[in-house]
């Protein structure tokens, strides 16, 4: 078993500078100006100028454009340059530069909660087993334990906070205090809990923790799964 006296340290960049990055960018749109800039290049369904924006709104271009960009340093909207006027070469103008909402998710869940991975782990397991005729779940376990191998980098520990557990040491076990799926585990416990089962056991066996089991411990106000040494 690894020296467990090094968990905080190890956590808590994995853990903060995700959180601090999202929860940056939703304060972005708690300026009301701000908001009414995003939302009006999301209900557009299509790129738009500042000065598109700066008329939708009613700011001065100037404004109007503090705030895209402020919107676009944040990652909540994206910026491109292209010409408006259809020409191209000498005489066509400069482009200009056009805003619309960026591809990626942000999203802000106290305690972390990560459905999106249950999903893609459910997804996966039902398209296995459509390919191969095997058991849904016998893929759905198979799926998760690659799951914890893909999850391993930066060692156990960070690698569970990274992943919204919440680790702390306990006699000598590391306990999860928080499951990333719970909502999903209170309704289909026996399906969800044996998938987080087979993730930690494929995150244990990725980072060479050849001295710890998983096992099954639920118990209130915790995940379902417990990491303790071999033999206790």
């Amino acid at each position: 078993m690894t020296d467990q006296t090094n968990v905080t340290p190890d956590v808590t960049p994995a853990v903060t500078t995700d959180l601090t990055t999202d929860l940056t960018a939703v304060a972005a749109l708690a300026e009301p100006t701000r908001r009414r800039v995003y939302d009006v290049v999301v209900g557009a369904r299509r790129g738009l100028t500042r000065d598109e924006v700066a008329e939708a709104v009613g700011l001065a271009r100037n404004t109007a454009a503090f705030h895209l960009d402020r919107l676009t340093e944040e990652g909540l909207l994206t910026a491109t340059f292209e010409r408006r006027t259809g020409r191209s070469g000498p005489g066509a103008g400069r482009p200009a530069k056009i805003y619309a909402r960026a591809a990626q998710d942000v999203a802000v869940s106290l305690p972390p909660r990560h459905y999106d991975v249950a999903g893609e782990l459910l997804a996966a397991a039902v398209e296995e087993s459509e390919r191969t005729g095997e058991p849904v779940r016998d893929c759905l376990a198979r799926q998760a334990w690659n799951r914890g191998h893909d999850l391993a980098e930066g060692g156990l520990a960070a690698a569970l906070a990274r992943s919204g557990y919440e680790p702390f040491e306990e006699d000598g076990a590391l306990v999860l205090a928080n499951c990333p799926f719970h909502e999903l585990s209170t309704r289909h416990t026996e399906l969800v809990c044996g998938m987080n089962l087979r993730l930690m056991e494929g995150l244990l066996d990725a980072v060479g923790e050849e001295g710890m089991r998983a096992r099954l411990d639920p118990s209130p106000g915790r995940c379902c799964v417990r990491l303790e040494p071999i033999g206790e």
